[in-house]
Parts: C-alpha cells; sequence; structure tokens
C-alpha cells in the first residue's frame, strides 16, 4: 500500500470531528471488511484455535507426508530395480533428481503469484491432481527420456505446497503459533522415510509378470496423492474470511486473532512496489543465501539409499534401516519448534545450535574407517538433525514479512534459492568419487557451517533494526484509514481499518507510528449498503518496511 492512495477527507458522519483518510477497498487486506475494533477474549481465540488446528493441521500434515515421500520414489526406486529397466547411467539418475528442482525452480514465482491471485486451496488442488497423475506416469516410462518429462511435470506440481503452507500459516496462526505449525507439518517428511520404506519393504514381495516392484510404488503413491487432491478440493479453506467450519462470527474472531502479527491475511491484487521492496531488502538475500546453501546436502535423500547399500546391506536391510532417517527427523523438529516457540526470540539461536551434529556427521562419515558400519550409519542419521534450521528458517520468513505481495515474492525467492541448492547437489555425486565421496561430504561440511552463521547474521540486523524503530519518534501515518463498506441496509458507510490488514510490509509497519491510525474503505454490509468502515493498520496491507508497529521476531 502506498501514501499517495490513501487521501484525506472528511467524514461521511457528521458527528465526526477530525478528519481522516480513505482508501480503495483493493489496497487493504481482504480480512479488512470482518476486523471489528477492540480485543478478542482469550478463552475464545483459544477455542477458534484449537478449531481451526482441527480442521486443517491434519489435511496439511497428511498432504506434506504424501508430497514428500512422491518425490522420494525415485530414490526408494532405484533399490526396487527402475535403474535397470529404464537403462540409466548414474548421470542419468542424478539428473532426474536435478530436474524435479530445475522445474520447481522455473514455476516458483507463477505458483506464488497464483497463490496470490486464486483460492489458496482451490489452486493447490489443481496442482496435487496433476502431480498425482504424472506420478502414477512413472510407471509406464521405459526410458530416460520418459522419467525426465514426469519428474519435470512433478516438479512443476510442488512448488505450490510449501509456498501455500506458508501462505496458509500465516493467515490462520499468530507468530508464535506459525513456528510450531510450520514444524509440525514439516516433520511429515520424517514419516514419510519411514511410511516410504515399509511400503517399498510391501512393493519389493508383489510379484506380478510384467510389472516391476518400483512400478507398484508408483501407482500406490499416484493413487494416495488422487485421493489426497479431491479431499483438499473440498475441505480445505482458501482463507479465514470464508472457512466452511468457522461461523460468520467466529471468523471475525479468527481474523482479529492474528492481527497482533501486523501482517494481514491476503489481498488479491499485485503491488509492484512491495515486489521490489523485497527485492531490495538486505534480508532476502540472507535467507536466500541460506536457502540454496542449506539444500545442497538435500540431495542425500535420493543418495542415502545407495550409500547406506554400498556399506554391504541386503536391499531389504537397507529399505528398513532408511526409516531411522525418518525418526530422527521427527523427533528433532519437533523438539526445536517448539524450544524456539517456548522462548522468545530464540529462532535464530535454536537453528545454528541444530546444526552442530550435522557438521559433526558430515566429517565423520569421511574419517572413519570403512569396516565400521555401525559409525558410519550414526554419521549419517545425525545429518537429519539440522533440517530443524530449514524449517525454523520458514517461519521465519513468515514472521519477519509483512505485505501480501511482498510476502509472495519473498517465499518465492526463498523457495527458487531451495531449488537452486537442491539442483546443484544432486550434481556432486559422481562415480569416480565412490564409495567414500569425500568431494561430496567436504561440500556438505561447509554449507552445515556456513548456514548457522547466517542465522546468526540475519538476528543481528533484524534486532538492529528493531532497536533502531524502538528510538523513532511517533509516526500517525496509517493510524487513521477508513474504508467505505455497504452496511446490512445497503447504504453506504465508513470502517476503520487496522494497521496489521492495511497490506503494509515490514518496512512501512514500524512503530511508534500513527501514519495509518485513520484509514476508511467502502464495504458493502449485510443490506447491501455500501458504507464506510475504518480500517485496523494491521488489515491495510502495509510492508514490514511502512508498517512502524512492525517488530521483527528473532
Amino acid at each position: 500500500m502506498s501514501s499517495s492512495s490513501i487521501s484525506e477527507k472528511q467524514p461521511f458522519d457528521d458527528e465526526k470531528k477530525v478528519h481522516h483518510a480513505t482508501a480503495e477497498y483493493r489496497e487493504v487486506d481482504e480480512a479488512a471488511q470482518l476486523s471489528v475494533q477492540g480485543t478478542v477474549d482469550p478463552a475464545e481465540a483459544l477455542r477458534i484455535r484449537r478449531k481451526i488446528d482441527l480442521h486443517i493441521l491434519p489435511l496439511m500434515c497428511i498432504l506434506y507426508w504424501i508430497q514428500f515421500m512422491d518425490k522420494t520414489t525415485l530414490g526408494s526406486s532405484a533399490l526396487l530395480g527402475i535403474r535397470t529397466s529404464t537403462h540409466l547411467d548414474s548421470t542419468e539418475y542424478n539428473w532426474l533428481g536435478t530436474i524435479f528442482y530445475l522445474s520447481y525452480l522455473i514455476f516458483e514465482y507463477p505458483q506464488n503469484l497464483a497463490l496470490q491471485r486464486f483460492p489458496v486451496g482451490k489452486w493447490m488442488s489443481i496442482n496435487i491432481f496433476t502431480w498425482g497423475v504424472a506420478l502414477c506416469a512413472h510407471a509406464a516410462c521405459k526410458n530416460f527420456g520418459g522419467l525426465f518429462a514426469v519428474r519435470f511435470i512433478l516438479g512443476m506440481c510442488e512448488g505450490s505446497i510449501t509456498a501455500g503452507f506458508m501462505i496458509v500459516s500465516a493467515m490462520f496462526y499468530t507468530r508464535t503459533e506459525q513456528t510450531r505449525r510450520v514444524g509440525y507439518w514439516f516433520l511429515m517428511n520424517g514419516t514419510a522415510q519411514i511410511i516410504s520404506g515399509f511400503i517399498s519393504f510391501g512393493a519389493l514381495h508383489i510379484e506380478t509378470s510384467g510389472f516391476e516392484p518400483w512400478q507398484w510404488l508408483m501407482i500406490i503413491c499416484g493413487a494416495l496423492t488422487l485421493i489426497a487432491a479431491v479431499c483438499y478440493w473440498f475441505f480445505f479453506p482458501d482463507s479465514p474470511t470464508n472457512a466452511w467450519f468457522l461461523t460468520p462470527e467466529e471468523r471475525v474472531t479468527a481474523v482479529n486473532r492474528i492481527k497482533g502479527n501486523q501482517a494481514g491475511v491476503e489481498n488479491k491484487h499485485f503491488k509492484k512496489e512491495q515486489m521490489i521492496e523485497c527485492l531490495k531488502d538486505p534480508k532476502t538475500w540472507i535467507f536466500a543465501l541460506f536457502s540454496c546453501l542449506d539444500n545442497i546436502p538435500n540431495s542425500l535423500t535420493n543418495q542415502n539409499s545407495l550409500i547406506i547399500n554400498s556399506f554391504g546391506f541386503t536391499t531389504l536391510q537397507t529399505t528398513l534401516l532408511g526409516c531411522i532417517s525418518g525418526i530422527v527427523e521427527i523427533v528433532t523438529i519437533y523438539t526445536g519448534v517448539n524450544l524456539a516457540a517456548a522462548f522468545s526470540n530464540s529462532i535464530a539461536y535454536v537453528g545454528a545450535i541444530y546444526f552442530i551434529p550435522n557438521v559433526l556427521g558430515s566429517i565423520l562419515v569421511s574419517v572413519l574407517p570403512w569396516s565400521n558400519k555401525a559409525g558410519l550409519l550414526a554419521s549419517i542419521y545425525i545429518t537429519g538433525v539440522g533440517t530443524t534450521g530449514f524449517v525454523l528458517s520458514l517461519a521465519w520468513v513468515n514472521q519477519t514479512t509483512a505485505g501480501h505481495t511482498k510476502r509472495v515474492t519473498m517465499n518465492a525467492i526463498m523457495l527458487i534459492a531451495y531449488c537452486v541448492g537442491n539442483s546443484v547437489g544432486p550434481q556432486m555425486w559422481l562415480a569416480e568419487y565412490s564409495p567414500r565421496y569425500h568431494v561430496p561430504w567436504g561440500v556438505i561440511a561447509a554449507c552445515y557451517v556456513i548456514c548457522p552463521i547466517l542465522l546468526l547474521i540475519q538476528r543481528y540486523i533484524l534486532a538492529k533494526e528493531n532497536k533502531r524503530r524502538d528510538l523513532e519518534p511517533p509516526d500517525t501515518t496509517y493510524d487513521d484509514v477508513w474504508v467505505k463498506v455497504t452496511d446490512e441496509n445497503g447504504d453506504i458507510i465508513e470502517k476503520k481499518v487496522d494497521k496489521a490488514f492495511l497490506d503494509l510490509t515490514d518496512h512501512q509497519n514500524q512503530p511508534p507510528d500513527t501514519t495509518y491510525d485513520d484509514v476508511w474503505v467502502k464495504v458493502t454490509d449485510e443490506n447491501g449498503d455500501i458504507i464506510e468502515k475504518k480500517v485496523d493498520k494491521a488489515f491495510l496491507d502495509l510492508t514490514d518496511h511502512q508498517n512502524r508497529d512492525f517488530r521483527y521476531p528473532l
């Protein structure tokens, strides 16, 4: 939202004695029409949060489990015969891992723009259905070209999920709640590793002529994905403003419950100035560099089974041993997000600490003698601890970015960097480095050393900015913003909009700030009348730079 879009004028009601600003409804957050002035009863807010958890968290967890299992079917299939059946050499196999993330990268920003423009739940369900079909189509592939095509489609569609979940988490939850919820749906990656191991074990024992175990794995996982697509279309909400499981009164509470985020719910209009602000914001590129480096080691997703198998374990043993990595991920993410949520301003510290086992594990796997199978296995397992750092960074990005266009741009850049790391990673695993792979493990160790340093640098910069804002004189730019709305009688009235729903970016929202404290927008009331409604600053779609009431969690 730009200050030029707000104009000073006399209110409609003659009883009002002060000047105030009016804003176009497209400028403010979608939740502005629902927000009301005043406080939310804590008991009622808790009840609404539990209701939200009950209806959307299980769906998010199940889908994240499915999407991770789907994209790692390549690694599982390597043990079930896909390389032999489709005549893949090691270079082609590595490229199948890379093309998924290259496609993810190419379509990530368009996916984020679509998530802003269209209903989130419906857009995700379309993508889920498409990738389910593509996954089933893997079973029909006979060569590298066919697999390359379906992996490309898979990456294109799955790019909507993490971005969509980050948007939904910010829509429905407070900052503190976001840390835990992001962790809960992300730890389903670990669950996927366990369940995928057992599905692979079952597929290994299916005996059919002309249809191999890896093909059954693709069909089973694809069928689960198609079922999830149908569930998302009918049951996943697009926003708290229209969630089917909330009454009209509960929707108002759900919106006002997250007012303290100073980031609103959503705004369907693309704002070029917010995108530019995001590109100029230093924290954008620190998060991006972190995301890239942290995901170069993620190439282990497709390599772990082959590495463990090279230790001398049978295919069955390797499949079952792979489940332990999932258990490590579940435990460490759960403990990490709860620690970060329990202690205020601790995200960076917790994330940095959880990288220590990764550094140790990546060094040990290179230096331990090849005969020490138990030590090598343990070293590989503890390299999964640092996944917590990436999970916390996703929550942190959500919490430190305001303005809907700025947020989707930030999410896109973060996930594009994630794709760059995941695309580069598989290319390290060259046959000439086997079986110890000292070069890849050296690169992985370096990444794990740099990542916690970046988290601490980001914390220092944001803490310094918070202190600067604390010393600023009052700024009233967004403290009196009103919108014209239609009341229940069809009359146009004014409604004040809280700054939290002005779609301000984090740079625009910096307290003590009263610039946007008297903004009004035109809305339609229950009678179909156009009325003016004052909009809380929290719902003006201000960026974190515009809203001086915005404080960065650390």
